[in-house]
């Protein structure tokens, strides 16, 4: 039984209906028109074609109906100070030689004074997006052009309104109806049974709770507490508004840092999303909306929409026969868009630790357990991710600045860019977000610097070294040269009839 539809609740129903035996497992979804879903996630991360992929969802159609567009990455611009910018690409950053991770030999040929570009030259897909170029990326893995993966821009809204038809499609059951009572089994705390307000009484085994903010089965009827991390990431509004296209649409999304937090750009086929991420204790609405206005390249389309929030997660992803998806389970700004893959992560875990079927009976708290475990982990390693944007910042006389700049991190954080400026190390997870290039990206972009190296870099001869970084150089720009345009890319595979927009 899933609570509540959005992005959440159909993400979750597609996955459940795909994935499960239909003859073991019947999947029936509740929501109601009554209440809104926030639906301005717009970027994504690679992971989401995988998801789609397996669902069996055609590519083409999904990007049509949704307004898509490519994402190579995300753009940073005055992140550390005004005027710098950086690419956190989907993709590698040039190629572990002898074995050794790309950066160690980079770096020795910084602190040797040999003729080095900046790092970025050497990633594929951030040549790419500022070429303003896309094609698919090649199956051989000895190609250049296999070294970059890609994601989506898309409407949030018509993405659910996509799943919600191709999940009942497959036998979804969707129930309109807003949730007034939920019953509990008295000797096991396990939920029962939801009561509409319609007065149909629901029963179920396992509830899905993508109910969002209100996390009205987690936090509400089962009681788990929340574990605030605002002392670490403040901001905790966001004004979201749509304008026109203006130009090419770009590859990757732009996150722009301003006075007390950052605006978004997200390119689509039908129009361009834009927002304010910020902390109200550094700035007032009104004067965040006018900065968000001032910022747009389209005419506006409607009046910014305010949402309210709090960084943070769940003590517990699963209790009982509850498991909590989506922002029911927590909130992570949309800094490095990692909301969805939240969502997708937590829907295939449940997938994977999925009671057998059958009425009645305790869930084995060791697949609750498990389930928690990686949910601790997902949130808290995002978490330490997106704290780093703030923490290693430059931008000295700014009030919400200076206060990231100088705040106590987590621990796991520190010993991270420890490593990094000792050794140029840079986390290898084999579970979670994010991956050796995206951290790389990131502390290099923000300013900090590895004062050595792995020695096992040392066995390549310097003058091989130097050369070996010219060629790689000249194989990305060649190649990119050479690529269609991603304008030229989206009107030939994926063009989509132009929406008006809603008032």
């Amino acid at each position: 039984m899933i609570v509540g539809g959005g992005t959440a609740g159909w993400m979750a129903a597609a996955g459940l209906a795909r994935l499960l035996d239909p003859r073991a497992y019947d999947v029936t979804l509740v929501e109601s028109d009554e209440i809104g879903t926030v639906g301005v996630g717009e970027a994504t991360l690679p992971h989401i074609k995988a998801y789609n992929d397996l669902l069996g969802i055609d590519e083409a159609r999904f990007m049509r109906e949704t307004q898509g567009t490519i994402k190579l990455g995300i753009e940073f611009r005055d992140w550390n100070l005004p005027g710098d910018r950086y690419i956190h690409p989907f993709g590698t950053f040039g190629e572990a030689w002898g074995g050794i991770d790309f950066q160690h030999h980079w770096t020795r040929a910084r602190l040797a004074g040999l003729k080095v570009a900046p790092l970025q030259a050497y990633s594929y897909a951030v040549a790419a997006c500022r070429a303003g170029a896309f094609e698919f990326p090649n199956e051989d893995a000895r190609s250049i052009r296999s070294t970059y993966a890609y994601a989506y821009h898309f409407d949030a809204g018509l993405y659910a309104a996509f799943l919600r038809r191709w999940a009942t499609e497959r036998g979804v059951r969707r129930i309109e109806g807003l949730v007034q009572d939920i019953a509990r089994d008295g000797e096991t705390g396990r939920v029962a049974a939801l009561t509409l307000k319609s007065g149909a009484r629901i029963a179920g085994d396992l509830f899905v709770d993508c109910s969002g903010f209100r996390s009205l089965l987690t936090g509400g009827t089962m009681e788990v507490g929340w574990r605030d991390w605002s002392r670490w990431l403040p901001c905790d509004r966001a004004l979201a508004v749509p304008c026109g296209k203006a130009g090419p649409i770009t590859p990757y999304t732009r996150a722009t840092a301003q006075e007390a937090g950052w605006t978004w750009r997200i390119p689509l086929q039908h129009r361009t999303g834009n927002g304010y991420v910020f902390s109200s204790a550094f700035l007032d609405e009104e004067r965040a909306r006018q900065t968000l206005l001032s910022k747009l390249d389209g005419p506006v389309q409607a009046e910014p929409r305010l949402l309210r929030f709090q960084a943070g997660r769940r003590e517990r992803g699963w209790t009982g026969n509850v498991v909590a998806v989506g922002l029911a389970s927590g909130f992570l700004e949309p800094l490095e868009s990692t909301s969805i893959y939240l969502i997708q992560t937590a829907v295939l875990d449940l997938v994977d630790l999925m009671p057998a079927s059958g009425p009645g009976g305790e869930v084995d708290p060791s697949l609750a357990a498990e389930f928690n475990r990686r949910f601790e982990l997902q949130y808290d390693r995002v978490r330490d991710f997106l704290i780093l944007h703030y923490a290693a910042n430059s931008r000295v006389g700014q009030p919400m600045w200076d206060h990231v700049r100088g705040m106590e991190i987590p621990d796991s954080l520190t010993h991270r860019i420890a490593l990094f400026e000792e050794r140029a190390t840079t986390p290898a997870y084999q579970y979670g977000l994010f991956s050796r290039d995206s951290w790389l990206s990131v502390l290099n972009g923000q300013g900090l610097a590895s004062r050595a190296y792995s020695r096992l870099a040392d066995g390549l001869p310097l003058e091989a070294l130097e050369r070996k970084l010219a060629d790689l150089k000249s194989r990305i720009d060649v190649n990119v040269a050479a690529m269609a345009s991603h304008d030229a890319f989206l009107a030939g595979y994926c063009a989509a009839s132009i929406l008006e927009p809603q008032s």
